[in-house]
């Protein structure tokens, strides 16, 4: 019986590795806005710049807006980029523009920092 089971076995880890090999952006549109797969809402921030591949949001600004992780083997797809963090950490992005989370966004389908300080948004799609 161990036997018939170590081929099954064997390609399940094996699709599992597939599946890692091609993540992709974990982002849907909900109520016509960008959020992540936990339907948190997605925000940009006016000082990024577009296709600069930075992110202006670093210490506590990145406390209070998280940037949208994206894994070291996550791949563009569309609008979706990735750019790279000063501390060397992978970050989605749209158009070329940060993606972030509000950490005051409590559950999914909250959009309480949009417009925040007239500089943060909620991605519209």
């Amino acid at each position: 019986m161990r036997i018939r089971l170590l081929p099954a076995l064997t390609l399940a880890i094996a699709s599992s590795f597939v599946s890692l090999a091609h993540a992709q952006a974990p982002v849907k549109v909900s109520d016509g806005v960008l959020v992540t797969s936990a339907g948190m809402t997605l925000y940009t921030f006016d000082k990024d710049v577009a296709n600069s591949g930075k992110s202006t949001c670093n210490g506590p600004c990145a406390t209070l807006w998280p940037p949208a992780m994206a894994a070291a083997n996550a791949k563009p797809e569309g609008d979706m980029t990735i750019i790279t963090r000063d501390d060397g950490a992978k970050q989605w992005a749209i158009k070329g523009m940060p993606l972030y989370t509000y950490a005051n966004d409590k559950k999914a389908g909250d959009k309480t920092g949009d417009n925040f300080k007239e500089v943060w948004h909620v991605v519209k799609k």
